[in-house]
Parts: structure tokens; C-alpha cells; sequence
């Protein structure tokens, strides 16, 4: 028979109620809606960078560096493992994928086999049993050849890109700004959307920063000017440059020592601020206990040494130690501007990426495009809406009127769920509401065209009212799954606008279903309380 239960009218009332509640705050001006409630929603559908403008970037991770890093720390295991176990070896370099050692005493090749094959790991993870991260061959003469798995590289490429996305997200959140879009796109690249950012060479600094902060010692023994001057510098020394300048000179570089004392993921956190002392603007630091005890160490057996604080092989600071720092806690002096500082801070607590990213292409959208496209995609959303509508009238009278009323219920419930999930409107975005207003009516047209051929066939008002609905549904049930399978598929394949698309299309979907078919039934059967027609015109 035509009727609800009482319960599901309750859930349909609050659901409409909810969504209109939701989805005001797009309409109001921002100066309303800082004036509401804590308590009252007041949050709106985020714009896209075509709509808003904004900063585009497209980086290229570079995964041959990872390896290579990979590599060059097999070959210092391997230097410490083989000293350690008295093994005399030479030519240990690192090639493209593979690193070589030869065995000097024929006698001593098993034990430094073994001894390498120690340093081979099984594959996190791996499926297959008994899969390591090198291969080991010997090809003779004492040689030992470790090189790098196909299964390791993928999954180092798949690691690193998803590190880098998760790092590049941090750091675009430690600047404040809202709603960007960062995603990937085919193996190793990942494109960058910044709405409302308008300059794509400070993201792109930002961005690109390594931010893989060490602390080193000085070699305060060593000879500066030979490593400078000749280029001799010792084994376990490098010879880095001075990030900072004093009185306008560029400072010249020192010899620090290869010695890692303290790695910069031990830290906790890292701000900016005034120093009480000199006025100038310095960056804090903060280690997690680990490094707050390695700390502690260090500085206790080096007081009145140097101490480097480096960044991407470039020495911020390279401080006397005075007294040992036991508070787990430091400041980085250098010419820092508020930006700067603040920059430098945001990297350190977003962290350090695994592998550099290359930029392949930048670019700024102006907020005058975005102006243009909000202003077309709004007279075409209306001119849809206004046109759907009166033919809906003109074909089916004031049954139409019900499916209009559904209609603008269904676009409120759209804005709502968006809102509620954060989601970005975007140009292809706005195409999927538009798409859905025809969809929303589609199923109100197989729902009323079934009860004009019930009631023709013979069947009272109320029974082809109430028939032609149930044998629609089955119609419309079809058409609705394979839309939405449809967005589902061009939501997992596509990427950017393509995406955009699928949400609105999906969302519409799920949403007109609900509406043509729960809250056009309601209004029919209120309409036949209230009026009490004597018979059916559609």
C-alpha cells in the first residue's frame, strides 16, 4: 500500500533537516559566518585552484639517488664490518646498482663472505621466501659483487614516493595553507595544488629542501687551507660550506667530520623566536629523549670544541660548546629573517624527504580565471536548473512541481555531503552538478511515465500511484549502479579534474536516488492527505 512508517518519515526529515543546516553556510558571506556560534557548522565547500587560483607544481622524485644513497651506505658497513673483523680488503667502490670489494687473503674470503651476507636483509614484507636486498656474486679473483634486487628497487620507489607525498603534505601544512591537493602521478611523480598561493617559487624552495639535518664535530686538527686550496681532504672529513655570512662576507667553508653524532629525526619539535640577548631572530629545537641524551653526551665530551649544526650539507652554525647541554633543547643563530626562520622550522618538523624532487613544471593560476569559470559555472548551474524545471511542470503538472522541490532538496544534500567531507569543487566538479540536476529528475520521469501506463491499463488512482513506483524501482536501481560504478572507475583511474568529476558525480548519485524515489513518495502521499484528489493527472 501507498505509505510510510512513521520512523522512516522521522529519518528522511532529520536527513533533510541536517543537510540544509550543513550546506547554509555556502550561501552566507564570510563576515556572517564568522559571527556564528562555535556551536552552529560553518564550514563551506573548498574551492579548487582553477576556480580559486592558486599554485600548480609538478616534482619528479629522483629514485636513482635513493639507490645510489643506499649503495654508498653498504660500502661504509662494509669498510666497518670488514676492519672490525681484521680483514684486509681493497677496491670497495659503489657503481650504478652494485657495490665491489676484493678480498686481499684468499684465506679470509669465506669469513668476509659470510660476514657480508650478514648485511644482507630479507625484504620487508616480501612474498617470496628467501628474496634479499642485493644479489652476491663472485666473479673471481677475490671479488665480492652485491647488487640491488629488481623486487628492492620497487619497493625503495614505492617507499620513497609515498614518504615524499606524506613529507610534501606536512610541510605544505606547517605554512598554513588550506586544502591542497597533492597526489601521484604515474611511478614517480607527484603533482602540487595550492589554492589561494600565489607564488609557486617560494613552494617550490620549500618543497625542494632536502631538510636532512645532522650534527657533526669540527676537525678542529685538520688543514683548512690544503683541503681548500689543494683539495686534500682527510678520509674521514668533508669539507662543507657556511650557510651563514658575518658583516657581509661570505664565511669560509670548514672541515667537519663524516661522523653523524646525532641524526635530525630525533626531533621533536622546532620553532622560531627572539633572542633576549643579540635581538636576532633564531630557530629553536627540541630532541625526543633519545636525542635529547645523545645530546647530553656529545656536549659533555666536547666542551670548548666546535660544534656543527648541517642542513643539507651546508653548515647553519658551527657554535663553541661551552658547557654540556642537558636540557635536550638548542638554538640555530644565523642571519635569519621572520620568513626564513619560519621556513627552516616548518622543514625540520615536517621532516627530511628521502630523495630529492625535481621540478618538471610550475605555474600560478590567477584568481581572474577562477572568477570566470565560478561566474559561468553558476549561469549554467541556474539556466540547468531553471530549464529542468519548467519542463518538468509542462510535462507532468504539479507532479513535476513535486520533482522540482526533489530537485533542489537533492542539490542541498549534494552541497552538504561535500561540505561535510571537506571535498574541493573544481570546473569539472561543478560539470558533475550540473550532470546530476538531469539525473535527479531522470528517475521522477520512470516513476511517473510508470503510473501513467498503470493507470491507463485500468488500475485506481492510489493503486497506480503506488504500483508504478514499485516497478520503476528496479529501472532506476539499475541505471543508479552502473552510474556509480562508472564514477567509482573514473575515481580510481583518474587523477585531478577527472577525480573532482567522479566525487560530485557519485555523491549525486547516491543523493538523487534518495531524493526521487524517499522524498518524492512523502510529498505524493502528503499531497493525497491534504487534497484528497478524486482522480490521477499527470
Amino acid at each position: 500500500m501507498l505509505q510510510v512508517s512513521r520512523w522512516i518519515q522521522i529519518v528522511v526529515a532529520l536527513i533533510l533537516f541536517a543537510g540544509i543546516v550543513i550546506s547554509l553556510p555556502n550561501a552566507l558571506p564570510e563576515r556572517v559566518r564568522n559571527q556564528l556560534p562555535g556551536w552552529v557548522p560553518s564550514n563551506t565547500v573548498s574551492l579548487g585552484l582553477d576556480l580559486q587560483g592558486g599554485s600548480y607544481v609538478l616534482l619528479e622524485v629522483e629514485l636513482d639517488q635513493v639507490i645510489k644513497n643506499q649503495l654508498d651506505t653498504l660500502v661504509g658497513d662494509i669498510r666497518r664490518t670488514l676492519r672490525k673483523a681484521h680483514i684486509g680488503y681493497t677496491d670497495l667502490s659503489s657503481g650504478d646498482n652494485s657495490v665491489t670489494v676484493r678480498i686481499i687473503d684468499r684465506a679470509q674470503f669465506d669469513d668476509a663472505l659470510e660476514a657480508i651476507k650478514d648485511l644482507n636483509p630479507a625484504l620487508s614484507g616480501s612474498a617470496l621466501i628467501g628474496t634479499h636486498q642485493y644479489d652476491i656474486t663472485q666473479p673471481g679473483n677475490g671479488r665480492i659483487v652485491l647488487t640491488a634486487t629488481e623486487a628492492y628497487k620497487k619497493q625503495q620507489q614505492s617507499d620513497v614516493v609515498s614518504r615524499s607525498i606524506e613529507v610534501v603534505r606536512k610541510r605544505i601544512d606547517e605554512l598554513g595553507t588550506k586544502e591542497p591537493s597533492i597526489e601521484q602521478q604515474g611511478i614517480d611523480r607527484i603533482v602540487v595544488q595550492v589554492p589561494g598561493l600565489s607564488n609557486p617559487d617560494h613552494l617550490l624552495k620549500i618543497l625542494q629542501t632536502t631538510a636532512k639535518m645532522t650534527f657533526q664535530m669540527v676537525d678542529e686538527t685538520g688543514d683548512l687551507a690544503a683541503a681548500i686550496t689543494q683539495h686534500r681532504v682527510p678520509p674521514n672529513d668533508e669539507l662543507l660550506p657556511m650557510e651563514s655570512e658575518r658583516n657581509g662576507i661570505q664565511q669560509p667553508p670548514l672541515l667537519v667530520q663524516k661522523r653523524v653524532l646525532i641524526a635530525g629525526d630525533r626531533l621533536k619539535s622546532a620553532g622560531w623566536t627572539t633572542s633576549s640577548q643579540t635581538g636576532q631572530v633564531v630557530v629553536t629545537f627540541r630532541f625526543d629523549n633519545v636525542g635529547a641524551k645523545e645530546f647530553a653526551e656529545t656536549t659533555k665530551e666536547n666542551v670548548n670544541h666546535r660544534f656543527a649544526i648541517v642542513l643539507d650539507k651546508k653548515i647553519l652554525t658551527a657554535p663553541v660548546i661551552r658547557e654540556p647541554i642537558l636540557g635536550g633543547s638548542g638554538q640555530i643563530e644565523g642571519n635569519f629573517t621572520v620568513q626564513s626562520a619560519g621556513d627552516l622550522s616548518a622543514l625540520l618538523r615536517a621532516g627530511a624527504l628521502p630523495a630529492p624532487l625535481k621540478p618538471l613544471d610550475r605555474r600560478t593560476v590567477g584568481p581572474d580565471l577562477g572568477a570566470d569559470s565560478i561566474r559561468a559555472g553558476s549561469i549554467a548551474t541556474v539556466a540547468g536548473l531553471i530549464l529542468v524545471a519548467i519542463f518538468m511542470i509542462l510535462r507532468y503538472g504539479l507532479f513535476g512541481v513535486f520533482a522540482d522541490i526533489a530537485m533542489g532538496l537533492n542539490i542541498i544534500l549534494l552541497l552538504a555531503v561535500l561540505t561535510l567531507f571537506g571535498a574541493t569543487l573544481t570546473l569539472p566538479g561543478i560539470a558533475g552538478i550540473v550532470l546530476t540536476m538531469g539525473m535527479a529528475v531522470d528517475a521522477n520521469v520512470l516513476i511517473f511515465e510508470r503510473m501513467r501506463e498503470e493507470h491507463r491499463n485500468g488500475r485506481s488512482m492510489l493503486g497506480a500511484i503506488d504500483t508504478g513506483e514499485r516497478r520503476a524501482i528496479t529501472t532506476i536501481v539499475d541505471a543508479n549502479a552502473t552510474h556509480l560504478i562508472a564514477s567509482l572507475i573514473l575515481f580510481e583511474l583518474g587523477s585531478g579534474p577527472v577525480r573532482g568529476f567522479a566525487v560530485t558525480l557519485g555523491v549525486g548519485i547516491i543523493t538523487s536516488f534518495f531524493t526521487a524515489v524517499m522524498v518524492t513518495r512523502l510529498i505524493i502521499i502528503a499531497w493525497l492527505r491534504m487534497a484528497k484528489p478524486k482522480k490521477l493527472i499527470i
